[in-house]
């Protein structure tokens, strides 16, 4: 939790990003947002850090946020196929348009994709579509050369 909300607090000082429109679904389509009250999105911009909006981060604290007119814990949450939550928060958030939030963590074995991102807010539901990037290496393979080791000398 604490990773989360100094995350938050460092969108609220530079936070300048909007998000794209929500869509409502209904009978199982999308269709354009009819309530301008109600967004969501995955991640924030800030002063430092821009093209972190519905991006999913590897390697970083990542929140779903979302302007949910009256969210309250039990009867407004997200929802993904590729992301769990916890930690929610509900109420006003310091210089971001948000009345709730959550830690989104990716399911294991995500391939790379757009996916939706779901808040279901006065009993509709609202999607943003957000990317999740292919994973990097995380290991060097054996015998490649390396900077600093005199492997590339002459």
């Amino acid at each position: 939790m604490r990773k989360r909300a100094v995350f938050v607090a460092v969108a609220a000082i530079g936070a300048a990003a909007v998000a794209g429109p929500a869509t409502a679904a209904t009978g199982g389509q999308a269709q354009s947002q009819s309530d301008p009250a109600v967004s969501v999105q995955l991640n924030l911009d800030t002063a430092g850090l821009h093209g972190m909006v519905n991006k999913f981060q590897r390697g970083e604290d990542n929140v779903a946020l979302a302007q949910c007119p009256g969210a309250k814990a039990g009867a407004t949450s997200f929802s993904s196929p590729v992301l769990h939550f916890e930690n929610y928060y509900f109420g006003q958030t310091v210089g971001v348009k948000a009345t709730m939030s959550a830690d989104a963590l990716l399911v294991t074995g995500t391939p790379a994709g757009s996916y939706p991102l779901t808040v279901n807010c006065g009993g509709k539901a609202y999607s943003a579509t957000f990317t999740v990037p292919a994973a990097q290496v995380a290991k060097v393979p054996a015998g490649a050369a390396k900077a600093g080791d005199g492997s590339l000398a002459e």
